[in-house]
């Protein structure tokens, strides 16, 4: 009988220090005992903005960045191996490969500060080594469990387009190739670890995913495998009804539907990538979020459909750092193409448009960016229309970056009476002035702008509108 084939992802806290990988080293061996799985795993916490941030000083000329900060990394992942492998020859092989690593990461960090030059490409080279950092030292924890690990990186697996810092998968190469290096292994009920975050072109320049891409790592793994089952072992009990460190009374959601999930995770909620789920659709693979701190816990289960509870609020969400872009005025009536100009110049910046909110008179057309995109996406704009700008025909392209997007994420919402009525006049109630607003066709959402001094105040109001405390 064919084992059922579980993807089990651990995220930076999850492997955080010796204790966190050896803790969750057992989890995979418990698992490994009736099931085949395949491990992914982030770097440790804290590894990756290290490394970025040395990236940039050496950008900047600082020849002594990289080197400091490739020492410091050696101390602290060989002390995690020291501390977890009592094997001699399993140790000095691990420690082997971490010092071909860190060797690499030195040249790379060399090369950058002496042409004082940092690229895209190279950010990438480096900001991919904390994960492979890393596997090695989990692969080795699993062999002092017993479980034959094998660290191995995704630049092998998965294949991406160029773009570099935040690639797109190809599933057909990925397939061949995860199928290819995988499946023997597994057969032979050996565990893969799989660095996350990172994969190659086909011509094997290393290319990452974005910033917390390992999540994408695993159902792109799980969807090429197809696997049973994915988990990602997080520091939170699943997908919960709103962020606990703003909302005190936020429980945890025992299912949500593949939709309800991806619409948190792209307004801000940390416990998913927003693309996690893209790779698993088609074969509608659940996705469950558990807390590898306390594994007893159920976590949420993510599926296609969801638990039916006859419609309505389900959790909410909301993000910061991102900045509202405006233009407008009452000369842009009956001007063509203002809205496809605006759009393709922030397409041209691959500037992600978060919400998108137009008054009836079209007088004023008004999105969101995130922070880091916004003052290109705003100057962009200027060069675009400057003709405009210039005889009055557009009368204002202005940037508030003290907002915030709060979303109010269910099922079949616009089935359900009332819904925006009651989030509205619970804002009005508690003083919180509404700046936008954008409700989608797919009946998970309304989304609404806020100033950001007021998110907080709108994401308890909400909460309790619809009492998702109970």
């Amino acid at each position: 009988m064919k084992r059922k084939l579980q993807v089990m992802k651990f995220g930076g806290t999850s492997v955080g220090d010796a204790a966190c990988i050896e803790r969750s080293a057992q989890i995979v061996a418990r698992a490994a005992v009736e099931s085949a799985v395949v491990a992914v795993v982030s770097a440790m916490s804290g590894v990756t903005n290290r490394l970025i941030d040395a990236a940039h000083r050496a950008g900047r000329g600082d020849r002594e960045a990289g080197t400091i900060l490739a020492d410091s990394l050696r101390q602290q992942h060989c002390s995690a191996l020291g501390a977890l492998v009592r094997d001699a020859a399993a140790r000095a092989a691990a420690d082997r490969r971490l010092e071909e690593i860190l060797a690499e990461a030195r040249r790379l960090y060399e090369g950058t500060a002496l042409l004082r030059e940092l690229t895209p490409r190279t950010l990438d080279a480096i900001s991919g080594l904390g994960e492979r950092l890393c596997a090695p030292i989990f692969a080795a924890a699993l062999g002092e469990l017993g479980v034959g690990g094998d660290g191995i990186e995704a630049t092998e697996l998965i294949v991406t387009d160029s773009y570099h810092g935040g690639a797109e998968p190809l599933p057909q190469p990925t397939r061949a190739r995860s199928s290819a290096r995988l499946r023997l292994l597994l057969e032979t009920r050996r565990v893969p670890v799989v660095t996350g975050f990172i994969g190659a072109t086909a011509e094997g320049l290393p290319t990452t995913l974005g910033r917390g891409g390992s999540d994408y790592s695993a159902t792109i793994l799980g969807a090429a495998l197809d696997a049973d089952e994915i988990i990602i072992w997080t520091d939170v009990d699943g997908v919960l009804t709103a962020d606990p460190r703003l909302v005190l009374e936020a429980r945890t959601i025992p299912e949500i539907s593949y939709r309800g999930a991806a619409e948190l995770a792209y307004f801000g909620a940390k416990v998913l990538h927003p693309k996690t789920l893209r790779p698993v659709l088609p074969a509608g693979i659940p996705v469950w979020i558990r807390n590898s701190f306390d594994p007893e816990k159920p976590g949420t289960k993510i599926t296609p459909q969801g638990r039916s509870i006859g419609g309505g609020v389900k959790a909410l969400t909301a993000i910061r750092d991102v900045a509202l872009i405006s233009v407008g005025g009452p000369g842009i009536v009956g001007v063509p193409d203002v809205v496809g100009r605006t759009f393709s110049t922030t397409a041209q910046l691959r500037a992600e448009v978060l919400l998108i909110s137009q008054s009836s008179s079209q007088n004023d057309i008004c999105f969101i960016v995130a922070k880091p995109h916004a003052q290109k996406t705003l100057e962009a704009l200027h060069k675009e229309f400057a003709q405009d700008l210039a005889h009055e025909v557009v009368e204002h392209i202005t940037m508030d970056p003290n907002i915030a997007i709060v979303a109010v994420v269910g099922e079949n919402m616009r089935g359900t009476p009332g819904v925006a009525g009651r989030t509205f006049s619970a804002m009005g109630r508690e003083g919180v002035n509404l700046i936008a607003i954008a409700q989608g066709s797919s009946e998970t959402n309304i989304s609404f702008v806020v100033a950001e001094d007021s998110m907080k105040a709108a994401l308890q109001v909400a909460h309790r509108e619809f009492a998702l405390g109970a």
